[in-house]
């Protein structure tokens, strides 16, 4: 079977099972069991793949048509450029929170300039893979970035992930549950989440590939999926500094309802940023200093 064989057969097997980009998946997949670039293989369509790569392919194509996360199946995700370690202790970060990890870095960095000499410093609260955070510590050296989780094993992911990136030095990672975790003096220049936001009667609609292998505890908000929002908007500014900012992804129609929960705490919302597809995704909020 040639290479070129071999990604059609994967193609009409993984769009027969549902799978979004059949193509694209199939060419990853392969790329993966032959350790050479996506690209490479346009290179090499009249290849004979070995008996050994043949089995390799088919086994990851069956767990791909059985709705595993290509991250789970390749063990990696990019995110901001970053290669980062992925499995099932984890949410697969999404393009959006993209987004999020860019509006957090600028912010950072000028309040690096503004500062002068204090280093900046940020909280990624319930940090996951350490995507958002180890972005953060990456774009912006000067800044001290504290990691939270209530996941022994999403924080061991992190810190993997931290040290690849060689961050590590530069993100403390703290096991607990929200801000509890955190000294009573702590004080952060920014506070940003991409905290669970699914109403929990809904999770069991969600895709095979979210609903089935992403933890719960990363999708779970509550009852209308804004457990978390209220209780950042409640607790998070007695950890802000003057002068710092909230910076959070919500999900899809959730902007109103987000809005209201800051702003019944008093804060200052100063912005929804939209995602790629030009919906509501990002609050960006403040106290009044």
């Amino acid at each position: 079977m040639t290479v070129l064989q071999a990604i059609q057969r994967s193609v009409d097997f993984l769009a027969k099972k549902g799978v979004e980009s059949p193509r694209l998946h199939a060419e990853l997949l392969l790329a993966h069991v032959l350790q050479v670039p996506r690209m490479k293989l346009y290179l090499d369509f009249e290849r004979i793949l070995t008996e050994d790569e043949q089995n390799s392919l088919r086994e990851l194509v069956r767990r791909r048509g059985q709705r595993e996360p290509l991250q789970h199946i390749l063990g990696s995700a990019c995110f901001c450029g970053l290669d980062l370690a992925i499995n099932s202790d984890v949410l697969v970060p999404r393009p959006e929170t993209e987004i999020l990890a860019e509006l957090g870095w600028q912010f950072l960095k000028n309040a690096a300039v503004q500062s002068g000499s204090a280093p900046p410093s940020a909280l990624d609260f319930g940090t996951g893979s350490g995507c958002i955070a180890i972005a953060l510590a990456v774009q912006c050296p000067a800044a001290r970035v504290s990691a939270l989780d209530i996941s022994p094993a999403a924080l061991a992911l992190a810190r993997q992930n931290a040290t690849k990136h060689t961050v590590d030095s530069r993100i403390e990672f703290l096991a607990g549950d929200g801000f509890s975790a955190l000294p009573a003096d702590a004080r952060f220049d920014l506070i940003i989440s991409n905290p669970p936001y699914i109403p929990a009667a809904e999770i069991a609609t969600l895709d095979p590939e979210v609903r089935d292998h992403d933890p719960r505890m990363a999708l779970d908000g509550g009852v209308d999926g804004l457990d978390f929002y209220r209780r950042l908007a409640r607790e998070a500014a007695a950890f802000l500094r003057p002068g710092g900012r909230v910076m959070l992804e919500f999900g899809d129609g959730q902007e109103t309802a987000v809005a209201a929960a800051f702003e019944l705490e008093k804060w200052i919302v100063e912005s929804i940023k939209p995602d790629y597809n030009a919906k509501p995704r990002i609050l960006v909020a403040r106290r009044e200093n």
